[in-house]
């Protein structure tokens, strides 16, 4: 059995974490931090009677692997004191996802205290990356928003399809995505018949799409993304607007999509074919609520042979395929298990 810690536990992508994990065959959760006195149920009534409890982080006991669901600027300090005890670390916040560190440092604003292990960390797009996850020490799982984008870009850009100098994506994303500390926006009275925009220009998520697509291209990528809470819970869909440098119809993109996902089982392709006579098309485009509770990623696109533009639809749950499950996706690469282990339930219906 793979032993499993997690450091920070009490907000929803450590909560999820402990979701995923109690059904994973392979792996025993051995400790789980939260420097509150609060118990788990307080936090997570869906573990009610799992008999978990919180351990203080200075109670933890060495494990084969820990998922760190902390703010910003906590595991950097700890990672090389974990590393040398031979645990390996699936990062589920930022401290290790950008690999220039002027653009992390004023991002996040502060000093990066062990910027040495950036260079070894190995970003945690499993489609793009899983050669790279399998030997590493360190995950760093990617943004949500940042997940959605690469993969509705990753085959137009690696393919030489787009310009990459001008990529618009505008991202809607469910409040989860806020985190669990109340704050007026995401609060529901306030959200519940509304869209809030926030961070609309220079969002940090930007810096890992333009990475992850500079390293599919050989021409520079420059992302314009704007982003927007909408009233849901789970859920990112990522619109991406890029603009062809060739001829090609919507039956070719989606078999280059195809064709760029075989073997990786938890991206699916949308082609139901459009409705003849009928003034709304609905059925070619993927939806949020499909994915929900899932690791799944679904994408579907369109093209405007007219005006030359590409639209890609892309959706995950935030701390589905856009955080914890991705992360455990990871973990299974790492311990040379299937990459499926313990993931394969599918989206709620209804949600």
């Amino acid at each position: 059995m793979i032993t499993a810690g997690i450091y920070g536990g009490s907000g929803y992508m450590g909560g999820e974490v402990i979701r995923i994990l109690l059904d994973h065959p392979e792996t025993e959760i051995v400790w789980i931090t939260s420097r509150g006195d609060k118990p788990v149920e307080y936090f997570h009534r869906n573990l009610t009677g799992r008999g978990l409890v919180f351990v203080k982080p200075e109670q933890t006991s060495k494990c084969d692997v820990v998922f760190t669901a902390l703010p910003s600027g906590h595991i950097m300090r700890m990672a090389s004191s974990l590393l040398a005890d031979g645990t390996k670390i699936i990062d589920l916040g930022a401290d290790f996802r950008l690999k220039n560190r002027d653009d992390w440092e004023r991002t996040y604003g502060m000093k990066h205290e062990n910027w040495d292990l950036v260079a070894e960390a190995v970003y945690g797009i499993t489609e793009l990356h899983r050669d790279e996850i399998k030997k590493a020490r360190i995950v760093a799982n990617p943004g949500c928003y940042s997940s959605a984008s690469i993969l509705g870009l990753a085959p137009l850009v690696k393919n030489n399809i787009i310009d990459t100098e001008h990529i618009i994506i505008d991202g809607l994303s469910g409040t989860t995505g806020a985190g669990a500390e109340p704050d007026m926006p995401s609060h529901h009275p306030e959200i519940a018949n509304n869209i809030v925009p926030y961070n609309v220009i220079d969002h940090r998520h930007t810096y890992e799409i333009e990475q992850e697509l500079q390293n599919l291209s050989d021409s520079r990528a420059i992302v314009h993304f704007t982003s927007c809470y909408v009233p849901i819970t789970r859920g990112i869909l990522a619109i991406c607007h890029c603009f062809p440098e060739k001829s090609i119809s919507r039956n070719e993109l989606i078999e280059l999509f195809r064709q760029f996902y075989t073997g990786h089982p938890f991206i699916n392709i949308v082609d139901m074919p459009k409705e003849k006579n009928v003034s709304w098309q609905y059925l070619p485009y993927p939806w949020v609520a499909a994915v929900s509770g899932s690791n799944y990623c679904h994408i579907g696109l369109d093209i405007d042979e007219k005006r030359n533009r590409i639209v890609v639809f892309s959706v995950l749950d935030s701390i589905g395929k856009g955080g914890a499950q991705v992360g455990v996706q990871n973990m299974n690469l790492l311990f040379n298990l299937p990459e499926e282990t313990g993931l394969q339930r599918t989206g709620l219906h209804p949600y």
